[in-house]
């Protein structure tokens, strides 16, 4: 019609439809809400309450411990124990040969071993020098590899790289190779932490008497006291 015609097509009844029903679902919505907040018991106990606390008139929701990630209960959902323990003992067995490669004591900067002197009365201890003793520069004592003596550095000429581009690139290849370290390390770390959830849920199958004594967390599995029993 001519009178309404700058306000453009008509609509098509489909769409109306769609549009309509759509309307009348979210007001039924809202009369739902209204009249389940009118009838509401406020002494009602549901069980978001143990999980809720009141702040400053604010109901606030308590964060609950995540106690297994995603990737952890993929893993424990689909691979067995035997499988998990086997690539953990690969990755320790690729995290010893990186630590004899790269000659590490320990990653975090402590030593695992120790030089042990043994001496006969204490005036030997208070005039004790490990330098002297070790017979080599005192720059190089906290060494536990590449440690010449000083008559080896005497007659032998410096050996090494000297170029300062060579220089940085072992260093950058060193740093690559410790940060590889550090993640194997990482990861062996979380494949030991699922076979022992995994070995823990098999565990619970068994139907003698347990207690939980300690809960899972994300770095460790429930700890469970089972109930003695002697065997035939």
């Amino acid at each position: 019609p001519s009178f309404r015609k700058h306000l453009g097509l008509l609509e098509k009844k489909k769409d109306y439809k769609l549009r309509a029903d759509d309307y009348r679902k979210k007001q039924k919505y809202l009369r739902d809400l209204r009249k389940k907040a009118l009838e509401k018991n406020p002494d009602e106990f549901y069980y978001k309450m143990t999980r809720v606390k009141l702040q400053d008139g604010v109901h606030v929701i308590k964060e609950t411990k995540e106690e297994v990630t995603p990737e952890q209960l993929k893993l424990m959902r689909t691979q067995d124990v035997k499988y998990v323990e086997m690539k953990r003992v690969a990755e320790a067995k690729k995290i010893e040969r990186l630590k004899s490669e790269l000659h590490l004591l320990d990653f975090q900067g402590k030593q695992q071993k120790k030089h042990v002197f043994f001496f006969d009365t204490k005036k030997e201890v208070e005039q004790f020098d490990i330098a002297t003793h070790l017979r080599t520069a005192p720059e190089l004592v906290d060494r536990v590899f590449n440690r010449p003596t000083i008559e080896t550095l005497q007659k032998e000429k410096v050996k090494g790289v000297n170029n300062q581009t060579r220089l940085k690139q072992i260093a950058k290849e060193r740093q690559k190779q410790y940060n590889c370290l550090t993640q194997r390390i990482e990861r062996e770390k979380k494949l030991f932490v699922i076979a022992q959830k995994i070995q823990t849920r098999k565990d619970l199958l068994d139907k003698t008497q347990k207690v939980k004594v300690k809960k899972e967390t994300v770095n460790s599995p429930a700890i469970y006291k089972f109930e003695s029993r002697r065997k035939r």
